[in-house]
Parts: C-alpha cells; structure tokens; sequence
C-alpha cells in the first residue's frame, strides 16, 4: 500500500508539474491576448483580442505538422540547428511569426511537459529550473529568428544570439537532467504575492502613460507595486510615491526631453 501511495504522490506531482509547463508553453500567447485588451479602450496599438486568439489558434495548428516531422527527424533537427537553425529566409518566407513561436517555443515546451509524466524527478527545483531556463533560451531564439546571421555559418547581428541561446538550451537542458538523476531539493515556498504586483505595476504603466500622463500613471504605478508587500505602511508608500512622481516629472520631460505627457488626456482637452 505504501508503494502505491507513493507512486501516486509522483504521478500527481509529475502531473501538476507538467501542467505548468503547459502553461509556460503558452505564456506569450496568453501575455499578447492580455496586452491586446488595451487596444480595444485606445491604450495600444496592434492586433485585437479577437486576432490575437484567431492567429496564434492557426499557427498552434499549422505549424504542428512541422515540429512532427522535426521529431520523427531528431538527429537531423540537430545538425540543422547548428547549421540552419532558427529557420534563415526563405523558411521565415513561409511561416509567420505565431507559427514560428509555436514552432521554436511552444511545441517544445508541450513536448517536454508530456515527457515529464513518465518521468521520476529526484530534484524538482533542478529540473524545473532547468526546463524555465530552457524556454527563456527557445523564446530568445525565436525573438531573434529574423536577424541576420542566424542561418549556418554567416555572421551578423544574430550571431550573438544564436550562440548565448544555444549554449543556454544545451546548459539548462544538462541542469534538468540533474535533477533527474540526482536527489535532490523539493519544492521550497515561494510567494507571489510580490512579483504579481510588480509585474501589474509595470503592465498599468505602459498601458496608462499616453491617456493618463505621468503624473497619475507614476503614483498609481508605485502604489500598486507597494500593494506587494505586507509590510506596507501607506502613508508613507504615499509620502515616497508623491516624491518619486515629482521626480519622474522633472526628469522625463525635462531632464531627458522626452515627449510624454504630464496630464490625463482628458483634462488637456
């Protein structure tokens, strides 16, 4: 009976790991369709909610093929990477930028994720540390796909790229094996709570910069941020905010020169 309980904590632990993964799969597609929200209030520029959903949905879907044939390829998908891989021109040519995010990105990230299952992790915090790793390295990949020199043995403004990224997929790739081989560290805790507000301050500040100026935006902007911490004492979050919007004000537009407007748009009109 032990046996069993054991074998199915793993299983429930590999699952839940395997489901993130799925979702960092995802990550960009889901930030793009978030950030295509603002268009619909004026906040941005760029695709809809609706064309963000339709064309990432088609690129999953065409680009699947592609990454099959790549698998049932493997060895030659490699040599290929260190010879012409990210795609050069004339594949770009072909393929659009959602279809290459899901084929660089995304497909290998769902593979790992359905590889995991069957997997007994000894290390977790390695092996999904090393798997983050790995999709931080796949995603510079394909942010830089359309530089020069990222085809063979050309050189040019993605040469730099091509090679930090691949050393990192191969380096994050031997830290998930560790923590496949080797025992090691559970999960230890981790609070959110900071991050997501940092994260939502950062996000409330590039969509609210053109409509509510920077007074606003930089005031609000740190009192989201603040909102992260328990320890908060407002009155005096507020006292620091208020000092740190004077000096955005002073230092954007004067200091930098930079055309950013001071007001809601709404009280300059």
């Amino acid at each position: 009976m032990a046996e069993t309980m054991g074998h199915s904590a793993t299983a429930t632990r590999n699952t839940s790991v395997a489901i993130g993964f799925c979702l960092l799969a995802i990550a960009p597609q889901i930030f793009e369709f978030i950030w295509s929200i603002g268009t619909i209030f004026g906040w941005g520029t760029g695709r809809g909610p609706l064309q963000v959903v339709a064309g990432h949905t088609m690129a999953l879907a065409t680009s699947l093929q592609s990454f099959v044939l790549i698998l049932s390829a493997l060895p030659g998908a490699i040599l290929g990477y260190l010879f012409s891989w990210p795609p050069g021109p004339t594949v770009k040519s072909t393929l659009s930028s959602d279809a290459l995010l899901a084929l660089i990105y995304s497909y290998p990230i769902f593979a790992v994720a359905i590889l995991t299952l069957f997997m007994t992790i000894r290390s977790a915090q390695d092996y999904v540390g090393g798997i983050v790793l790995m999709a931080l390295a796949l995603f510079a990949l394909w942010a830089g796909s359309d530089l020069q020199g990222m085809r063979g043995f050309s050189f040019g403004a993605g040469t730099a790229p091509r090679m930090f990224g691949g050393l990192l997929v191969a380096l994050s790739a031997g830290i998930a094996l560790t923590g496949l081989m080797t025992q090691g560290a559970a999960f230890a805790h981790y609070s959110w709570r900071g991050p997501l507000f940092v994260m939502a301050a950062i996000l409330f500040f590039a969509l609210a910069i053109r409509p509510l100026g920077v007074v606003v935006t930089a005031f609000v902007s740190f009192m989201i941020a603040a909102t992260g911490s328990h320890e908060t004492r407002w009155l005096e979050a507020a006292i620091v905010g208020a000092c740190l919007t004077l000096g955005c004000a002073i230092l954007f537009p004067y200091v930098l020169g930079l055309p950013m407007p001071m007001f809601p748009r709404f009280l300059i009109q």
